[in-house]
């Protein structure tokens, strides 16, 4: 009887073990054994190949950069070259940025899956359909008072927010075809690029980038800005860049009332949204990677031009201004070669300025493809291996009010993705553990 006591307990405890070894996932003392507990073979191989092919994609294109196995199927290291000279310091420490940089492609590849297939425009209905959404997260999104900490009163909120608020996306993933997000670097003047960005169906600008006088470098087309907090109180200026006054406006940080007051009394005419954006982490951050996102939520494909990218480009500079400060340069840089040999994005810049470059070992869509499917299974994402497009709808709401996409001629890709994903629109979850969405499905 003590025996089989004795062996029920071992049991337990080795049950325990297990379960909990599950639930911690892939941890830095098992990467490679929690990997094979949670996923197939054909899951594990799909990461390897995955992994192969961006190393390989990294040499050929990185000029320099070298991608090297981490600690598991996932994670790669992003070394520059032993001659990069780094000029960002921490403001902290005071030491200067290393030359190595830890990235996850797993995360990477299941994020921006969602992100290609998410609204990242704020709308009332997203709002509407969060639990407290007009008493919490509205008034998180205003200029708040002193004594002020929750939207008490919705009539003030919607109030304040109406002037940048649709009430439903005014665009959908895949509307356009080919856009350009355009930095501004200064290497922009080391190339004449104009021509060629004018040639993109949309063109993506930030802040209080200038047009006139630099035509030949930056081209003049111009359908959509992204600010951020300083070029937000100055609209008044910013309108001013575009002759057309055409310019899309997307503010990425909170609304003020000083920005409020200009809208109502210049007028300010120009179409002004608020992002509603995904967490990165600490990868890249800045206006660049949210005007990227935003390009690649609503564009068929994605070139950058002005993004201090190529590692031996050792000026830090604007093409408009003096010599900035305060950026990570060799953290931005790596994490914008990460997306190129994704597939996510194509990077222009004086040491690749041919037009038609084409970018080598790319991986295969059917290889993202698989390697996303086991991400999400690893990563213990919302409807993680389901091959149902909404798998990833945490929230799921009805229409309650729609108006009909005045979208004239849209575009064939862009009526099969709505088909796909059956007419709903998917919104990225703030805080969700399990990166879930918020899915608003159609009335009928």
């Amino acid at each position: 009887m003590k025996l089989l006591q004795w062996g029920l307990l071992v049991a337990s405890v080795s049950g325990l073990f297990l379960i909990l070894n599950y639930i911690t996932g892939v941890s830095d003392q098992g990467g490679v054994v929690d990997e094979i507990r949670l996923l197939s073979n054909e899951d594990v191989d799909a990461l390897q190949s995955l992994q192969s092919s961006f190393k390989k994609c990294v040499r050929a294109n990185g000029l320099g950069l070298q991608a090297v196995t981490g600690k598991d199927s996932c994670q790669v290291i992003m070394n520059f070259p032993r001659d990069t000279v780094p000029l960002w310091k921490d403001p902290t420490t005071g030491e200067l940025e290393g030359l190595s940089f830890e990235f996850n492609i797993c995360e990477a590849v299941a994020t921006w899956e969602q992100v290609r297939n998410s609204t990242t425009i704020l709308t009332r209905e997203y709002i509407e359909a969060l639990p407290n959404g007009w008493e919490d997260y509205a008034w998180r999104r205003i200029n708040k008072g002193v004594n002020l900490n929750r939207c008490q009163n919705r009539t003030l909120c919607m109030e304040k927010l109406s002037l940048v608020l649709p009430q439903t996306p005014p665009y959908i993933p895949r509307q356009f075809d080919r856009c350009a997000v355009i930095g501004n670097s200064g290497d922009l003047l080391k190339t004449r690029f104009g021509k060629e960005i004018d040639s993109y169906d949309a063109v993506l600008r930030e802040n209080g980038a200038p047009i006139q006088n630099f035509i030949e470098y930056v081209g003049q087309k111009s359908t959509f800005r992204l600010l951020n907090r300083g070029s937000a109180k100055a609209l008044d200026k910013v309108v001013e860049l575009d002759e057309t006054r055409k310019e899309v406006l997307i503010v990425k940080t909170t609304i003020h009332d000083i920005m409020s007051k200009m809208i109502r009394e210049i007028p300010i005419n120009n179409p002004i949204y608020l992002m509603l954006g995904t967490s990165f982490g600490a990868a890249a951050k800045g206006t660049g990677l949210k005007a990227l996102e935003f390009a690649l939520s609503v564009c068929e494909t994605v070139d950058m031009y002005g993004f201090t990218v190529d590692p031996g480009y050792k000026e830090w500079t604007r093409y408009f201004s003096e010599s900035r400060k305060g950026h990570t340069p060799l953290l931005g840089r790596a994490y914008y070669q990460l997306m190129e040999c994704l597939g996510l994005i194509k990077i222009h810049s004086p040491m690749r300025a041919e037009a038609n470059r084409v970018v080598h070992w790319v991986p295969s869509q059917d290889t993202i493809r698989a390697a996303r499917i086991a991400s999400e299974k690893l990563l213990r994402r919302a409807g993680a291996g389901s091959e149902d497009p909404l798998r990833a709808c945490s929230i799921t709401k009805k229409q309650i009010k729609r108006k009909s996409t005045a979208v004239s001629g849209i575009r064939k890709s862009a009526v099969n993705h709505q088909k796909f994903v059956r007419g709903t629109t998917m919104y990225p979850l703030e805080h969700s553990p399990e990166h879930g969405l918020l899915c608003i499905l159609p009335k009928d």
